[in-house]
């Protein structure tokens, strides 16, 4: 399944109930598995978890931990990008050449890097 598939299957499965705006994303780990999440929101916290982070946790919960391309897809007027939070869990398991591809229902597609998302991102050499 292509990950542009997974994304726009998985959205369906969105609960949004505050919102009504389903997000549906999924990433290609370095196995070559794709992984997909959606958002989820609940009455105490009204924004949910987001699609990516719901990806990418299922990546991790594989025993997965590199990211090699991510695709993330919402009804809107054009691509969302994923959140500072989702940037990060993007950059933690994700090289920074890294494609995102973020893309609305209707088919408009945008891509950029995990590096043009978050520059400068805080990392192990830090530390």
């Amino acid at each position: 399944m292509s990950l542009k598939d997974a994304a726009l299957k998985v959205r369906e499965n969105a609960h949004a109930p505050y919102s009504n705006f389903k997000v549906g994303a999924a990433v290609r780990s370095g196995s070559g598995t794709v992984y997909s999440g959606c958002n989820v929101e609940n009455v105490a916290y009204p924004e949910g978890t987001c699609a990516e982070a719901g990806a990418i946790a299922a990546m991790v919960a594989a025993g997965e931990k590199e990211l090699t391309e991510v695709y993330v897809v919402a009804s809107s007027p054009q691509p969302v990008p994923p959140c500072g939070g989702c940037r990060q869990k993007l950059a933690e398991f994700g090289k920074g050449d890294v494609v995102v591809t973020m893309a609305t229902v209707d088919g408009v597609e945008t891509k950029t890097t995990i590096a043009d998302l978050l520059p400068g991102a805080f990392n192990a050499s830090f530390m």
